[in-house]
Formats: C-alpha cells, structure tokens, sequence
C-alpha cells in the first residue's frame, strides 16, 4: 500500500501537471525544462519559510515535474541542504522574454503564469497542512514581482490578483529562523546571504601581497580575457598612484564597473579578488566584498529601503559592494522600492567615491538595460567585464580540481564519458546554463552516485573510495 506521503506525492503531482498544461496551452511546451527548474527553486524558497522540512516537503518537492519529463528524487538530508542554502527567488529569464511577446501579440500567456506559479506554491505550502504567514508573504512577494515583470513589458491587465495571504492557517516562524543554519557561498559564483556581507564588513581580511593575489588570478581556470582587464586595471590605478606621488597630474578614474555573464562564471571570485588587489596597491582601505542582491538592499515600506541600503553602503566602505543581479532593482514600476535603492546607492556613490567600488552584476541583456534605465547609472558605470561561459576543456578543469580537493579521482573511461558530457552540455546550453555551478552539481551527483555504488560493498578499498567511474557520471535528467 503506497504511503501517506506517496499518495500526496501523486495528488500534488496531478495539480502540478493541471497548472503547467493550462501554461503549456498557452505558451507551448518548449518551456518545460525551464519551467520546472523555476518551479523547484521557488520552492526551496518557500520550503525555507516553512516551519520545518520533513518527508512532506521532499514529496513534494518531488512532484514538481512536467508531463514526460523526469521526477526529482531528492531525500530529506539533501533537500535540508539545498533549503538553507537557497538564494533569493527572481523572475527566470525566460519569463521576460514570454512578457515582452506577450506585449508585442496582445496576449496574457505571462498573466497565467504567474496565476499557476500562485496556486502551485501555495499547494507546496500546505503539503504539511498549514500556511505560515512567512510562506503567504514569500508567495505574495514572488507573484508580485512576476507581476511586475509583466506591467513593466506592458501586458494587459490581470482579470483577478490572487491574495495569498488569505490562506493562512499558522503564525509560527520559519525553521531557518529557529535555528540559523552556516552555509557558505561556492567559489564559482553562488549568490551569498546578507549574513556573509555583515561577516566580511566585521572581520575586515588582511591585505596579501600583490604578487601572491596575482598568482591566485592566474591560477583560476579559464577567464582570460576577464584577467587581462582585471591587470590592466590593476596597473592604471597603480600609475596613477604614483603619478600623484610624484606631483603629477592624476586623472579621476571610477573604479566602479559592471559584470555580465551567465551565472557561474566566477564573478563573484574575481570581485573577491579585485577588491583585495585593490587594497594591495593603496586604492583601497580594506578590500573585503560584501555581497547582496536585491533583497538586502529593498525593504518592504516607505523609507526603510533608503535606511537599509546606506547601512549596507556603510559596511562595504573600504571594500567592494558587489550586487548579484542587479537589473532587478529596476524590474518594477514606477511605485517599486527598487528605485529608491538605486538613488541611494547612486549617492552614495558619489559621496564616497574615494572609498568605495561597486560591482553590478548580472545577465548581458538585463544589466544593459538596467544600466540605461538611470542616467546617473550610466554616468557611474562606465567600464563593463563580460565573463564568458567556461569551454568544455574548462569545465573539465574544474571538475578535476574538485576532484583534487575532495580526495577522488576518474578512471580513463569516466574522464572520457566526463568530457563527452561536458561537451553536449556546453553545445547545448542556453542563457540559464550554469558553468561552475553546472560542474559543482555533477561532481555532487557523481559522489553520490558512487557513494550508493559501494554501499553494496563489504569493505570497499582506497582506491575504489577514491575512484569514479562511468556508471557514477551518468547524466542527469532532472
């Protein structure tokens, strides 16, 4: 008899596949992969609004696949990890552009979007019974800003704005609130918490020397157009130093800039470094990064996203603010919090100017845009680094320095089913391909393949504990 929580598995999973085929019908099909890696991400960040994580929400998570597509199956330790862990939840790129045709055709496929994300979340909310104020808040935050998405590509209204709130059952608080978990950022670009920016502003690093932050930009696999720049920006600011010092002339420069690029691609790593190299030859007090998105700099009232955006401005002095997607500040209308964020920062900007550098961040499109939404932006921001997404023979890079550090290695026939596997992904990939995170993913699947693998061993060797092979790289279709 299948268990209590298989059968609101399938219960879920028939609305699910309700929701997205109303969707589907009006948009197509092709959208399924995406839309059901959006879902997913949503719900990780509903789950962490929740009062717990249990076998309810891994069932449900579970369900969250489209008609022919491959379910998840994930389990509850990894479910937890991936729950503590998850970032702000932000419009998927593809539902600008469905926004954008949208306007241009007259339709309102991205209004019903945003209706099935609504009522598919607050299915997931109440997987284990109850709604939370938390959970109706986050799925009223997370339909507002697909909303406006849609009101900012000029979408014909919604029939009938759906209030989440109302459902809810239960005031008690979320279990990352309970107990806060310490989860860290990847190397590969993974967006941080406003808990890891406040730690970097207390505990300021100290400075290396410049030619040991030199030797690390080299070593980072791939970039090397980036590492070109990041150099010649390193010796502009140096001569400039020194011309000053010996009486010179020295020209104003911004330091600050924008990174585009798909995600992955090391931004946040070379803004960690830039600002450390920049505290290396004096045109910085500190250099520590403190890293937000558009959550720890917009707040939920008047006034209080101007408060919460200069204490940010106030932690970051001497170092790097670096803001992981930045377009989103400006992806609302008129009314929207956002730009109160932006005038803030652009002040700030300006009145410390000698103390501070600020690195926007985010897709090519998106940022280009957000960029020429605010004349004082574009007068701020003059100097752009693009990050290209990692060949297959880098991905692979990556794949084996993990390896390296984590104490594994590949037979030859997983090293040549591995670049096979990197080589179509790398073919096929579209703007949401996930470069480092991609390679981060596949190494965690692979070990836990490996680790199910052996498990049907008595007593394993070193070296098949060390060793992955083919069948533990087989490719993932979630």
């Amino acid at each position: 008899m299948p268990s209590v929580w298989s059968r609101k598995a399938e219960e879920l999973h028939r609305e699910y596949i309700a929701n997205t085929d109303a969707f589907y019908r009006a948009a197509g099909r092709s959208l399924a992969g995406e839309l059901d890696g959006f879902m997913r991400s949503a719900a990780l960040g509903l789950f962490k609004r929740s009062p717990a994580v249990g076998e309810s929400e891994v069932a449900a998570y579970n369900a969250l696949y489209s008609r022919g597509k491959e379910p998840p199956e994930a389990l509850l330790w990894d479910l937890t990890g991936r729950v503590c862990s998850a970032g702000e939840t932000l419009p998927p790129m593809f539902f600008w552009g469905l926004a954008e045709k949208d306007a241009a055709s007259g339709r309102d496929s991205s209004r019903v979007f945003v209706r099935m994300v609504t009522n598919i979340l607050l299915s997931l909310a109440a997987c284990d019974g109850e709604i939370s104020s938390a959970e109706a808040g986050y799925i009223a935050d997370v339909s507002a800003r697909l909303e406006a998405v849609c009101d900012s590509a000029g979408v014909k209204a919604s029939k009938r704005p759906l209030d989440p709130a109302a459902y809810v059952t239960t005031a008690e608080p979320a279990f990352t609130d309970k107990a806060p978990p310490a989860v860290s950022a990847s190397a590969e670009g993974e967006r941080g918490e406003d808990e890891q920016g406040k730690a970097a502003a207390e505990e300021k690093p100290k400075t290396r020397p410049l030619n040991e932050l030199m030797a690390e930009l080299d070593a980072l696999i791939g970039l090397k157009s980036v590492k070109e720049e990041v150099k010649s920006l390193v010796n502009l600011v140096r001569i400039r130093s020194l011309r000053a010092e010996a009486g010179l002339p020295a020209p104003d420069i911004s330091l600050h800039m924008v990174f585009t690029g798909n995600p992955g691609t090391g931004k946040t790593t070379v803004a960690r470094l830039l600002g450390e190299l920049y505290a290396a030859i004096g045109a910085l007090k500190t250099g520590q990064l403190v890293e937000v998105d558009r959550s720890g700099l917009v707040a939920g009232y008047v006034g209080q996203t101007a408060i919460k955006t200069a204490q940010v401005l106030d932690s970051a002095l001497g170092g790097v603010l670096f803001i992981d997607e930045a377009y989103s500040l400006a992806s609302g209308g008129e009314n929207d919090f956002g730009r109160e964020a932006i005038e803030t920062l652009l002040k700030g900007m300006e009145d410390h100017r000698d103390e501070l550098v600020v690195i926007a961040a985010g897709y090519s499109g998106p940022m280009e845009r957000f960029i020429r939404s605010n004349p004082g932006l574009e007068s701020r921001f003059n100097k752009y680094i693009h990050f290209p997404d990692y060949t297959p023979e880098e991905l692979r890079g990556i794949f084996l320095l993990r390896c390296e550090k984590q104490g594994y290695t590949l037979s030859p026939e997983a090293d040549e089913a591995l670049t096979a596997q990197l080589t179509e992904l790398y073919n096929n990939r579209d703007e949401n391909f996930g470069n480092g995170r991609t390679v981060r993913n596949l190494f965690e699947d692979a070990v836990s393949r490996q680790a199910d693998r052996l498990s049907a061993l008595a007593a394993p060797s070193k070296d098949e504990l060390m060793t992955l092979l083919p069948e533990d790289l087989k490719e993932d279709n979630t």
